[in-house]
């Protein structure tokens, strides 16, 4: 799991996409020059290493044979930020009628498991099931990169330093511990590991060992994974009394002004004020709390989600990820399709104006999580605080007109 916005999608997606790239453009670099840099930098981590309390010979054996960095990790974290996929864009590669039918045939090879887990932790199955897809493929896809050659390469290039170096000391204790041996310790470019792919410090804080065995495998056992994914959930605040979300229709004349997290209300508020499911008659959890959320504009599908949505959220702040955790995880147990057209996220700004616009609504406290030129949920809201602000016609659109206006300062 990686904790920044729209930071991470699955592993053998982002492989695929970068890994031609990157090996062609690793043939021209000089392999000498590169390697000695490379470990004259590995050989400087030592100092801070020891200094966490680890000694030369576990710090020998986790670097063993590393001498260059990894070209792919390279690639894969400069190309990051500006990586274009609309939320609609990430719900078709993620939610598909294979991962479905898939999720399908894991619920029924696992039931007992799943209920169990559920039962102990308070978290849903479904949710459970999406996270084991989308992560790793229900167990395929766990990822085959060195961990430890990933995050020495995101210390040395790039603009996660501070993340891996985090990941780093949190990595030697898990050799040290002998969780895992550093010649079987595996994981994806980010460091992630295992069935639903938990970064090191995530593993450290709430890796469970549901069979009892004295190790908390989460690369051997789908049993110790799951059920640590169900504990970090609960320990993010998941509630087990309401849903993540539901996909809801908004009345004629809703006030867009309560759309976004600033506005929570029970669900019976909001049956009051004319929302309702987009399919069905009546809205879940009438006591739970829950607000408005339109994760790719007004012409788009609307939800409300709740407490457990952040929670997702949690497990990795990308907005899309948490709708299409929820949402295939609703497919699997027998859940319909979105039922409103995704719209086209049309903007007449370029990427830099889009990057532009998100700051100046930051730095008006506008929160859009980022600067990365994707429009997501937390633009379309700051997009609509600022237009309530300004005294204009609520649309969320993050237009060329928003940005002149925000560059007069309202």
């Amino acid at each position: 799991m990686h904790l920044l916005e729209c930071s991470r999608f699955s592993w053998g997606e982002l492989m695929r996409k970068v890994i031609l790239a990157a090996l062609l453009s690793v043939a021209m670099v000089s392999p000498s020059w590169a390697d000695a840099k490379f470990e004259k930098f590995i050989e400087q981590l030592w100092p801070r290493v020891h200094a966490a309390g680890f000694e030369r010979p576990l710090f020998d054996a986790a670097f063993k044979g590393i001498t260059e960095p990894d070209p792919v990790v390279i690639k894969l974290a400069q190309n990051q930020p500006e990586f274009k996929s609309t939320t609609n864009e990430y719900l078709e590669k993620s939610v598909t009628s294979i991962r479905i039918d898939t999720g399908k045939a894991m619920l029924g090879e696992n039931a007992k498991l799943l209920d169990a887990i559920q039962a102990k932790y308070g978290v849903d199955k479904r949710v459970l099931l999406g996270i084991w897809g989308i992560e790793s493929n229900f167990g395929k896809d766990m990822g085959s990169m060195s961990v430890m050659r990933s995050l020495a390469t995101l210390m040395y290039s790039g603009n996660k330093k501070k993340y891996a170096g985090e990941q780093l000391i949190a990595a030697f204790t898990i050799l040290k511990r002998g969780i895992r041996a550093p010649d079987n310790f595996t994981g994806s470019w980010a460091g992630a590991l295992g069935h639903t792919q938990f970064i090191p410090t995530t593993y450290l804080s709430a890796a469970a060992d549901w069979n009892g065995d004295g190790k908390k495998d989460i690369w051997g056992s789908k049993e110790d994974a799951l059920a640590s994914t169900a504990n970090y959930l609960k320990i993010s605040g998941w509630k087990a009394d309401r849903p993540w979300g539901v996909e809801v229709k908004l009345p004629e004349g809703f006030d867009r002004g309560l759309i976004g997290r600033a506005h929570w209300k029970a669900f019976s508020d909001w049956a009051r004020l004319g929302i309702k499911p987009a399919i069905g008659e009546k809205l879940p959890a009438p006591e739970a709390k829950a607000f408005v959320m339109i994760p790719q504009g007004m012409d788009g599908p609307v939800f409300l989600v709740t407490q457990n949505f952040l929670a997702l959220l949690s497990y990795n702040y990308s907005h899309a990820y948490a709708l299409a955790v929820g949402h295939l995880g609703d497919r699997i147990l027998g859940g319909a399709k979105v039922q409103t057209a995704w719209p086209p996220q049309n903007t007449d700004l370029a990427f830099g104006e889009r990057v532009e616009l998100q700051r100046r609504l930051t730095d008006m406290g506008f929160d859009t999580s980022g600067a990365d030129g994707r429009f997501g949920a937390k633009t379309y809201e700051a997009v609509l605080g600022f237009q309530k602000k300004i005294g204009v016609d609520l649309d969320g659109f993050p237009t060329r007109k928003v940005l002149e206006r925000l560059r007069k300062g309202g």
